[in-house]
């Protein structure tokens, strides 16, 4: 179904080991509003929402694997490098009792990930709305991270992830659009 080609969607690069700022950016990785629950969601919901759209979904669902791919290379790649002294420092103690450096789907809280996050109502303009919620909430996610950086590097790559969760929410919202005028039309039977 799918080709998948071995290198990141967008390069990601990294200028210093920063442990805080890898725990930070697990809130994109396993939180409420992170690119797992966002692929996830999408990937699901396209089952009952209309041809005219499903590739859309499933487009962007397979997007958002991409951009979970990059999220968990910054947090190896800020964390690779670190003593036990800097994750316990930075708060990643607890994390690292129970996953050592592994990567475990949780929030920045050290919430785990739960398929409540995941919105499926079976209706395909409010799941569209939900979807179009999903990405503006990534997109102020992206720019708080990006506001609590000073690595330019990292910081060009969470804006290309910014960029991305705004384009997505403009194409659900073009599909709002399309099955509301789908709807409006009159059917002759």
């Amino acid at each position: 179904m799918w080709i998948y080609e071995k290198k990141l969607q967008y390069p990601v690069r990294v200028n210093k080991c920063d442990p805080r700022m890898a725990k930070l950016l697990l809130e994109q990785y396993g939180g409420a509003d992170g690119e797992l629950a966002a692929a996830l969601r999408y990937l699901n919901q396209r089952y009952t929402i209309p041809d005219k759209v499903v590739g859309l979904l499933t487009d962007i669902g397979t997007e958002e694997f991409a951009h979970l791919e990059m999220i968990a290379t910054m947090v190896y790649k800020l964390t690779k490098d670190a003593t036990i002294d800097q994750l316990k420092a930075a708060g990643l103690g607890d994390h690292y009792a129970a996953h050592d450096r592994a990567l475990f789907y949780q929030s920045a809280s050290g919430v785990p990930w739960t398929a409540t996050y995941i919105q499926a109502k079976g209706d395909p303009i409010a799941d569209l709305y939900e979807d179009i919620a999903a990405e503006e909430k990534a997109r102020a996610t992206y720019q708080w991270l990006i506001d609590l950086t000073d690595d330019v590097d990292l910081q060009d790559s969470l804006k290309f992830l910014r960029e991305r969760e705004i384009v997505h929410s403009l194409r659900f919202r073009e599909a709002v659009e399309i099955l509301k005028d789908d709807r409006e039309a009159q059917k002759v039977f």
